[in-house]
């Protein structure tokens, strides 16, 4: 006697097994995305034979996935991927694909990875053009100004404009939430921008003269696609700072024309001034000032940002 009995005779012996798999069918094609898909690929009755276990899994599974907090949350057995029921040499199958909510999140890691910052609070670089608050000439203007850089940027992403703005204004106007927010416009185009904080990247760069990482750092900064310089002017002022660093910084980005946006609650006069007199002149340094601004001048457009705050929440 043969001891391994062919599986069809198991079946055959086991009556509830056939009942049991046409309840199971029955099921798994009631359901209207199934039947839609049998349809669309006209799916003959021999391949929904052999391939109802897979019909079974597809029906097993969350396909829209736009509820979903997050892709930590999903409840997938493979996280923010959703089954999508494919036709194979003539065998019905299953392929994985990214769900819409797992698209959002790569596509908002993808536009943080082309922002680098130094020292700028995590929360304003969430900042988005569409909560800016336009609700004067002025603040038009000023958003007709950011829009029409964008766009020159979107239209040649390649040949980046060489001014970028010149922003001045009293404090908590917004002009660092108005810089992170063009930022992130240009990271939806792949366009990379450094965003700094002057007075710390200063602060930090005397520290990196002992651990030798001062060249390094100072390359980073200056030869950024696009550089966002935030509240220049109110850094303590140096010989070394304005003419090794600043000076250095804005003769490079002059030279090889990258576009530089620089906040300040200083206008150009007034930072003119700032840069006559550092801690450590005896007297006002008036070429060294000019010299300076000039570079300042030819990389920017200068924008005056009075009035109310530019944005929703936060300050300057």
């Amino acid at each position: 006697m043969n001891v391994v009995e062919p599986i069809k005779n198991q079946i055959k012996k086991d009556a509830g097994f056939e009942q049991r798999l046409n309840a199971l069918q029955q099921t798994v094609l009631s359901d209207t995305e199934i039947q839609q898909f049998i349809k669309d690929e006209k799916v003959t009755q021999s391949m929904v034979d052999r391939g109802i276990g897979k019909l079974f899994e597809y029906t097993t599974q969350q396909h829209d996935c736009s509820k979903c907090e997050s892709v930590a949350t999903c409840k997938n057995p493979i996280h923010g991927l959703v089954p999508q029921l494919i036709v194979e040499r003539d065998n019905i199958d299953i392929q994985y694909v990214p769900c819409e909510t797992k698209r959002v999140e790569e596509a908002r890691r993808k536009t943080a990875s082309m922002i680098a910052s130094m020292f700028i609070p995590k929360d304003v670089l969430k900042a988005d053009m569409s909560t800016l608050k336009t609700n004067n000439r002025e603040r038009m203007e000023i958003m007709v100004q950011a829009t029409n850089f964008i766009e020159q940027v979107r239209q040649n992403p390649t040949d980046l404009p060489t001014k970028g703005f010149y922003l001045h204004g009293s404090f908590g106007v917004g002009k660092t939430f108005l810089l992170a927010a063009i930022a992130n416009e240009l990271a939806k185009m792949e366009v990379r921008s450094i965003l700094v904080y002057v007075p710390e990247f200063l602060r930090e760069l005397k520290s990196a003269i002992g651990d030798q990482t001062l060249e390094e750092k100072l390359d980073f900064v200056k030869r950024a696609p696009v550089l966002m310089l935030d509240d220049l002017g109110a850094e303590t002022l140096t010989i070394w700072t304005r003419d090794e660093i600043l000076g250095t910084i804005f003769h490079y980005r002059m030279a090889e024309g990258l576009p530089t946006f620089i906040s300040s609650n200083m206008n150009y006069k007034e930072l003119a001034h700032h840069f006559s007199k550092t801690k450590d002149d005896r007297e006002l340094d008036i070429i060294k000032s000019e010299r300076i601004m000039q570079r300042i001048r030819t990389l920017t457009i200068p924008i005056d940002m009075t009035g109310t705050n530019f944005r929703d929440f936060q300050e300057d």
